[in-house]
């Protein structure tokens, strides 16, 4: 299996692996990795038959970019067929849906015998977040249900998210994995999805879920260093010198040149 650094993924595309058309066309486009559907997205009466899809499409491949498998929850009649079926597929990794305890990402990876994103859809999984990281490949904040799960009212914005979501990055910067922020759900509003990418950026995530190619591009533009980033970047490493002083109006150390040199190396990676 191909080993990648999934902190450099900007856009996860979901799509269900029950619409050969979605699959097709995700080959062809620039999301940085790929998520083969097998729960939400999937009607009860096609699981078998997305399944079988899936494998299908993991072998397939997406152009040597990441695929994951999202299986169905723990407690679902598909979850052990599902995670059969990723263990012997092509797909390099496995997406669990509604974690909340360590022994259940624990033993998905036991039975996949590949690395496992946690998704955190609910209050028991943020709570548990930081027991969950250590035991995944990344962490996967599933928004929509996690608004649910913490009775927000629809439409109240992500103010009341923030402290869940918050927490979901420091669990996965403590574990050291990567972790993506969760879907906006408007398929025709690109400036409210850039806003929304930009606070995820700022809360820590390395990329954002993404639930239609039209969304790939601006979230991939926002999660990607700017060229004045880059440039400003470039000048600092260029002035430092050895420890702490004063650049362009401000105190700088160490820490902002290795800051600084982080941000060069994504873009070029």
């Amino acid at each position: 299996m191909a080993v990648h650094d999934l902190t450099l993924c900007r856009s996860l595309l979901f799509l269900p692996a029950s619409n050969p058309r979605a699959i097709e066309k995700a080959r062809q486009i620039e999301a940085d990795m790929i998520v083969l559907d097998l729960e939400d997205a999937v009607p009860e009466d096609q699981k078998g038959s997305a399944r079988a899809a899936a494998v299908s499409a993991a072998a397939e491949g997406f152009g040597g970019r990441p695929v994951a498998i999202r299986i169905n929850a723990v407690g679902h009649r598909c979850h052990g067929d599902d995670m059969i079926a990723a263990r012997y597929s092509k797909a390099p990794y496995v997406i669990l849906p509604k974690a909340e305890k360590e022994r259940q990402l624990i033993g998905t990876h036991q039975v996949c015998e590949k690395p496992v994103l946690a998704m955190i859809e609910t209050a028991a999984g943020v709570l548990c977040a930081g027991a969950l990281a250590p035991h995944s490949a990344g962490l996967v904040a599933g928004t929509n249900d996690l608004a649910a799960s913490l009775r927000i009212p629809p439409g109240s914005g992500r103010s009341g998210l923030s402290a869940a979501l918050q927490h979901i990055v420091i669990a996965a910067r403590a574990a050291g994995v990567a972790v993506f922020d969760g879907v906006y759900n408007g398929l025709e509003d690109d400036d409210g999805l850039a806003e929304q990418a930009r606070e995820g950026r700022s809360f820590g995530f390395d990329g954002k879920s993404v639930i239609h190619p039209s969304q790939i591009a601006t979230v991939n533009r926002v999660f990607s260093p700017s060229e004045q980033e880059l440039e400003a970047a470039a000048a600092l490493v260029a002035a430092a010198t050895d420890g702490a002083e004063r650049y362009e109006g401000r105190m700088i150390e160490a820490l902002h040149v290795a800051e600084a040199r982080a941000l060069i190396a994504k873009a070029r990676r």
